[in-house]
């Protein structure tokens, strides 16, 4: 492709595009790799961004799966899930995250072999392009490894490229210490090459193999897959285990300079091809550290909201959302043209590094066994001196919901799980929705034996037979649960007060109380969310809501109408109301 560098737009993006080499590469020669990232990207046209532009609403809500999580033996998984999306999700969702669709090794998805290719188990790229047109596609740029299985890592055993210098190398001998680990296992792996042996750094498992992007041909390689992927539909990107892809010895080797600056950079290349794509970061880190990916409305677009999953659970088994208020009245306001991405849910378990300055460890203790009593496992990452700390729990939303911290089973699961999602539905962002808590799917310990991996607990595979007789089912969980989300969504979806940067404040009642305000933009909406996140039923009086007596307001969950502002209401164990102003415009 032909570039015109003469273009005042193209002028511009390559003088963007040094200023962030020049950081990330101070000796290089910054004039000619911008030359070869912007040939990488292969744009059609330069677009010209908006830095604080919005292209997202209330409308907005994704849901996360893999692509095979919904099979059937007729057709290929892609096709299965957008069916099941196209039959059961579409009004109510607006993108899907496809977790890595790509050929693999290992991690189930996150070990890639090629980046290039669509698993030919799940489908091929005409699949994407087809869900892409009903839905938006959110995929992972798997950016701090890949497999070791993969061509580029066999060529660096060969001494061949493009490979040979693409993976990060250090030595048994380097003091290590101060790295960040989220694993227990070796941070060095010994491989034999043509070169005699060398150790490659491996910060998750040794088939998955550090990029080294202190050579500029890796960031470039990335800007072609990038390139690949807007072709093929894909307009929201998650930068997978971001933090951790600079390295530079004596140092954590997370969250670095250099890693910031690369963000910048991919979030000038997407915006440039398509002013409306999206970059979010998946950073699993403690709370502040994950703040820092918004930089200044200029890095990520939307960052993941680690803290939430676990302080939300802590309050729902405690009955007391003391700590989750406490989380919240700190969290900064996203600028416009940034949002979180709240989920309660995901692929992965419940990440503790985000709370370890928020709950005690008594308190982490206590979730944990109350975990693992209902069916739930741990997983550890490594320390220094051969310490090691939890770093998730591993288990299926829908059974950690079972009971109370107490470790006993209640009748409230259901409710419990309803809660909890409209308390995420209602919380300033855009909310994410793992496949399997639509569906209340429990845990799978025989995928976890099958697998020897804690996480595939929460990583069933369900055949389209067997979701059809839970759908059709009222009384089944699966029935209760998609329906109950699916109303909430729908409401959610017709208040401007639930636009992802509308204003939130928190508000204060008894413990067992989580209550927050929203305000719509234009301000011609209020929302009082007020949550019961007890197993016992709650009053409050609408007069220490302090709402204006001018408006006439009203419950959208049960239509419930209040003309009397001094009355009581009494919540019943985790219910959740919805108090508003606002009257719909009829269309």
């Amino acid at each position: 492709m032909t570039i015109n560098l003469k273009h005042p737009g193209m002028i511009a993006l390559q003088s963007r595009v040094i200023t962030h080499l020049q950081l990330i590469y101070p000796e290089a020669d910054h004039q000619a790799i911008a030359g070869q990232i912007i040939d990488a990207l292969q744009l059609p046209e330069c677009l010209t961004p908006n830095q604080f532009n919005s292209s997202w609403d209330q409308n907005d809500v994704i849901v996360i799966s893999y692509a095979d999580s919904i099979n059937n033996d007729h057709h290929q998984p892609l096709d299965s899930l957008h069916s099941f999306l196209n039959d059961n999700l579409k009004g109510y969702v607006t993108a899907v995250h496809i977790l890595p669709f790509f050929p693999y090794s290992s991690d189930d998805g996150f070990a890639v072999i090629d980046y290039s290719t669509v698993n030919p188990a799940h489908g091929n790229w005409e699949h994407i392009k087809a869900i892409a047109e009903d839905f938006k596609i959110m995929a992972d740029l798997v950016i701090n490894h890949c497999s070791a299985r993969s061509h580029w890592f066999e060529n660096y055993k060969s001494g061949r490229q493009p490979g040979l210098d693409y993976f990060y190398e250090s030595s048994p001998d380097q003091d290590l210490s101060a790295v960040v680990r989220p694993r227990t296992s070796p941070l060095l792996y010994d491989v034999e090459t043509s070169r005699g042996t060398r150790h490659v750094w491996c910060t998750f498992s040794h088939d998955q193999v550090d990029f080294n992007f202190n050579n500029p041909q890796v960031l470039i390689e990335f800007v072609r897959i990038v390139s690949l992927y807007l072709q093929q539909g894909i307009s929201i990107f998650r930068l997978d285990a971001v933090a951790f892809i600079w390295k530079e010895i004596g140092t954590s080797c997370i969250n670095l300079l250099q890693t910031h600056e690369i963000v910048r950079l991919l979030r000038t290349l997407i915006e440039h091809y398509d002013p409306n794509a999206v970059l979010i970061t998946e950073t699993n880190i403690p709370n502040r550290e994950n703040l820092s990916y918004f930089g200044n409305s200029n890095e990520a677009h939307g960052i993941y909201n680690f803290a939430l999953p676990p302080l939300l659970l802590h309050t729902l088994l405690t009955g007391d959302c003391s700590h989750l208020k406490t989380w919240m009245m700190s969290m900064p306001p996203a600028q416009m043209g940034t949002f979180f991405l709240n989920f309660i849910a995901s692929h992965d378990g419940i990440g503790l590094r985000p709370v370890e300055a928020i709950l005690s460890e008594k308190e982490v203790e206590t979730l944990i066994e109350t975990m693992q009593s209902f069916g739930g496992h741990v997983s550890w990452r490594a320390l220094k001196q051969g310490q090691k700390r939890p770093y998730e729990i591993n288990i299926s939303l829908f059974d950690a919901m079972q009971g109370t911290i107490s470790g006993e089973q209640d009748q409230w699961q259901v409710q419990r799980f309803l809660c909890a999602h409209a308390i995420m539905l209602a919380l300033e962002g855009i909310p994410a929705i793992y496949l399997h808590s639509f569906l209340a799917t429990p845990n799978d310990h025989d995928r976890v034996r099958h697998t020897g991996h804690n996480r595939a607990i929460n990583r069933s595979k369900l055949y389209t037979d067997q979701l059809i007789q839970l759908l059709v089912n009222a009384q089944s969980n699966t029935h209760q649960v998609l329906n109950g989300i699916k109303r909430l969504i729908a409401i959610r979806k017709r208040q401007p007060a639930f636009h992802p940067n509308a204003t939130q404040f928190t508000m204060h009642f008894q413990p067992q109380i989580f209550a927050f305000w929203r305000q719509s933009i234009q301000r011609e909406q209020s929302i009082f969310a007020l949550n019961n996140v007890s197993d016992i039923r709650q009053t409050i009086s609408l007069a220490d809501i302090n709402l204006i007596e001018i408006n006439q307001w009203h419950d959208l969950l049960s239509g419930e109408r209040y003309n009397d502002l001094q009355q009581h209401i009494t919540l019943q164990p985790y219910q959740t109301v919805w108090i508003t102003n606002y009257i719909e415009q009829q269309s």
